[in-house]
């Protein structure tokens, strides 16, 4: 739906694991520019990129995204 976005935890979350963004990236075979964009807010992942986020990080999908409250 227009105007709703995602929030993330991501940034907050690897750093409680200590995991630099390329080491991140390097687990989950992505490029660090990409996770830098999610934790901006710039980009939104995929599926497959927030499930391998969440298994990498050990924690939820949900814990790492949501939806904005659309009062906000």
């Amino acid at each position: 739906m227009e105007g709703e976005r995602l929030v993330n935890r991501l940034k907050v979350v690897r750093a409680e694991k200590n995991l630099t963004q390329g080491a991140l990236a390097e687990l989950i075979g992505t490029a660090r520019k990409s996770i830098n964009a999610i934790e901006m807010e710039r980009m939104v992942p995929s599926t497959l990129l927030a499930l391998k986020l969440a298994r990498a990080l050990d924690t939820a999908v949900e814990q790492l995204f949501r939806l904005a409250d659309p009062r906000s």
